[in-house]
């Protein structure tokens, strides 16, 4: 009996030999496999690069478009609410405002009609408010030097019109606020879904 357990068991002991001879490198192939695995190709890379070039070349003229859009948008609704501001201020002190070009000592200019450079609100207690010159190359015209608000709100010199605002080379993303006898403005909006922004007249904005 014992004969026999002392060959069972060196018969393990050899199988057990045998195994570790003939797979020695079995766990370094696997996690060298496994290392493989998790890697990139050159051809993988590449194709990589080419999808996210074409999905950039696709998606930047959406982007300008977008961030030029929001661009114009801002600057009207900045001289809307400076329309606002100098209306306000004329109401709330009683005596007239005035939205104009800015001189160097922040008066309103004479004969000037650079509604593109520094303008702001000027009342009889000097400058309210200001903004800086739009970014050059783009256009901002009024017919009038100089919008001048009652105490009533109203318009004291008949200054009714367009502030058109167009950005560089991009007409078609033109918007304008409208200035009404009453004093109240109005943006502009696409009337006619033909892409482009129309003031209350159906007139398509545009600059000279």
């Amino acid at each position: 009996m014992q004969c026999i357990n002392l060959k069972n068991q060196l018969h393990q002991k050899t199988s057990q030999i045998s195994v570790g001879l003939k797979y020695p490198t079995l766990s370094y192939n696997l996690k060298k496999f496994k290392h493989k695995v998790l890697g990139f190709t050159l051809i993988e890379v590449m194709v990589t690069i080419a999808i996210a070039g074409i999905a950039l070349t696709i998606a930047i003229p959406g982007l300008n478009s977008f961030t030029l859009q929001m661009r114009v948008d801002n600057e009207v609704s900045e001289i809307q609410r400076l329309l606002m501001t100098t209306r306000n201020a004329a109401i709330n002190s009683g005596v007239r405002a005035s939205l104009c070009p800015l001189a160097a000592d922040n008066t309103c200019t004479v004969d000037n009609n650079n509604w593109a450079g520094r303008i702001g609100v000027v009342t009889s207690d000097g400058l309210i408010k200001e903004r800086e010159a739009i970014s050059s190359g783009d256009k901002l015209q009024f017919a009038s030097n100089e919008v001048i608000y009652l105490p009533s709100g109203q318009l004291a010199n008949n200054s009714i019109g367009n502030f058109n605002y167009c950005p560089q080379g991009k007409n078609e993303y033109s918007r304008a606020v409208t200035l009404s006898l009453s004093g109240r403005t109005y943006l502009s909006t696409d009337i006619n879904g033909d892409g482009r922004d129309q003031d209350r007249d159906e007139i398509t904005i545009a600059c000279i």
